[in-house]
């Protein structure tokens, strides 16, 4: 058990020395046409972040920046008619598109309230919903291995600056749901990165088996975060205000530890779909009660005198309805944290953000990665990626969109390096 959760938040830190490289972001238009918006509150004009874009009939997808931006790319051979965006509390949108480029579409969601009875929900006794949830996983999950294309990107702030940006297409290999995740694998099909090339950079933390996110943080497969019967018993569950998500009534059950154990366990959320008592949506925090304990969990290692101070640990991880069955949609992991010099009056705060969007993949005829090319959780995808300037090295792939700020720090690390 704890060493599973050691690999959940297996964003594992160790200082390392940066390189000078670098990147650009961009796209080539080929055989697809590109859809590209911004999805906000109906009433509020607030815009919202993490909102899943798909495309029915396919499993193309993509979600919305923290600008709430967002382009997915569809090939035209699909013969596509619509594209749908949804996001929980909101009735799930659906708009037609044409075959051709549209772009500069701002899509407006319509707040939804959940129609279930709260009295009802109120008396469910919240451990023995997750309980029937967890046995419905072989039902409600697919039942045959799979392998699915996504984008990966994690990037590194020092205050408010990032000094790391490095992305990926990866595919990941999935067994079937309730056969653990001992041979779920990831493999790195193209990436890049951009790292500071500043004096004052060059000690940071780096992040390690950042891809593998994917396999480690699909909770629902991998049962011994908190679905297990041995880690049930850590926790006191408690039902919440239900929701709706894709249009779908939602129980709520909030989770929060209940013993006193040597390593830290998790606060958090699970979203139950109400008809089919599947998992939609988990979130996840590890608890900062014990900041020994937090920082056990996720730093491996860091050079002689250097302080480290955790202050968050969060990860989230979203299914989305397909076909019959729920298949992940999209993980995200945040760590915040802070570092200081034993004699040194300041510390310096970081952010390490880490998500996985699944853009495609195909469910037929699969085959295992190879060994040879299985990404390792123990290596760093910034020392495994190369560093080039190429305005096409997208092509057709999804991705999720750079928000403002961080193409803004891609242009000013690109000039520090003289690149034009």
């Amino acid at each position: 058990m704890k060493t599973t959760i050691k690999k959940l938040a297996s964003f594992l830190l160790t200082a390392c020395f940066l390189l000078s490289v670098t990147t650009v972001f961009a796209e080539n238009e080929k055989d697809y046409f590109t859809v590209r918006g911004v999805v906000k509150d109906k009433a509020s004009k607030r815009i919202i972040e993490f909102a899943n874009i798909s495309i029915p009939g396919t499993n193309i997808g993509t979600v919305t920046n923290a600008s709430g931006e967002f382009a997915v790319k569809v090939k035209k051979s699909f013969n596509a008619k619509n594209l749908e965006v949804s996001h929980l509390g909101y009735a799930l949108y659906s708009m037609p598109i044409t075959g051709e480029d549209m772009r500069n579409i701002t899509i407006l969601l319509t707040a939804k309230a959940s129609e279930l009875d709260q009295i009802t929900v109120l008396g469910l006794n919240p451990r023995e919903l997750v309980e029937e949830a967890v046995r419905r996983i072989e039902r409600n999950y697919t039942s045959e291995p799979t392998l699915l294309t996504g984008f990966y990107r994690e990037t590194i702030k020092k205050r408010r600056s990032y000094i790391n940006v490095a992305e990926a297409i990866v595919e990941v290999y999935k067994t079937p749901y309730g056969t653990g995740i001992d041979r779920d694998a990831v493999q790195v099909y193209k990436g890049r990165k951009l790292i500071s090339p500043k004096v004052d950079d060059t000690l940071m933390i780096k992040l390690l088996g950042g891809p593998t996110l994917a396999s480690y943080i699909d909770v629902v497969k991998n049962p011994d975060v908190i679905l297990s019967q041995n880690t049930l018993g850590y926790y006191k569950f408690t039902m919440e205000q239900p929701v709706v998500i894709d249009d779908r009534q939602h129980y709520v059950v909030s989770f929060a530890p209940q013993v006193d154990l040597p390593y830290a366990l998790h606060y958090g959320k699970l979203y139950i779909d109400r008809d089919r008592l599947a998992f939609s949506r988990i979130e996840l925090s590890l608890s900062m009660d014990d900041k020994n304990k937090a920082t056990s969990a996720i730093l491996k290692k860091k050079p002689f005198g250097l302080r480290f101070k955790p202050e968050e640990v969060s990860f989230m991880v979203n299914y989305k309805f397909r076909d019959g069955k729920s298949h992940m949609n999209y993980v995200r992991s945040e760590v915040k944290f802070k570092c200081d010099w034993k004699r040194k009056l300041f510390s310096t705060n970081y952010t390490i953000v880490a998500e996985t969007v699944i853009t495609g993949g195909k469910g037929e005829k699969v085959g295992r990665i190879p060994n040879k090319l299985v990404f390792s959780d123990n290596v760093s995808l910034s020392d495994k990626v190369d560093s080039f300037f190429d305005k096409n090295f997208w092509e057709d792939y999804n991705i999720i969109e750079p928000d403002e700020s961080l193409e803004s720090a891609v242009n000013k690390l690109k000039k520090n390096h003289d690149y034009n």
